[in-house]
């Protein structure tokens, strides 16, 4: 018995998932990197490292609860 079920995600979705791993990775990046001032780099990471982290929420809940339209009917 398979209880798997296959999501299908569109290109566009593809990429909004990638912006947020981006962001979530960039602004980690700032707060761990000692490239900039203290003041700034900790501002700029953790806006960015929530933003991303934030924005995952709304996009998976989505992704995970539309319809499958694609599905055959058998």
């Amino acid at each position: 018995m398979n209880s798997s079920k296959t999501k299908s995600v569109t290109i566009p979705e593809i990429a909004i998932i990638a912006a947020t791993r981006a962001a979530i990775g960039f602004g980690a990046g700032l707060l761990l990197a000692d490239k900039f001032n203290r003041g700034r780099r900790k501002t700029l990471g953790w806006s960015l490292f929530l933003s991303g982290l934030a924005s995952t929420i709304p996009i998976a809940r989505h992704i995970f609860h539309k319809k499958d339209t694609s599905a055959a009917l058998v």
